[in-house]
């Protein structure tokens, strides 16, 4: 799997890693990081879609 490198805001980490952990919803913040980036991803598929965006073939 490819290690990608990004720069985040103090505060957004903090919140980030209220989520990680024994008492969180992911194990580390790569679980957590990919989760987000899913969801995005998702919630701008259906956008395209409700705008007539997106062929159907794309999202497959």
């Amino acid at each position: 799997m490819p290690k990608v490198s990004v720069e985040i805001p103090q505060e957004l980490l903090d919140d980030l890693d209220e989520h990680v952990g024994d008492d969180g919803k992911f194990v580390n913040r790569s679980d957590a990081v990919r989760a987000s980036i899913r969801k995005t991803l998702d919630m701008l598929d259906e956008i395209d879609k409700r705008h007539g965006r997106v062929d159907s073939e794309e999202t497959n």
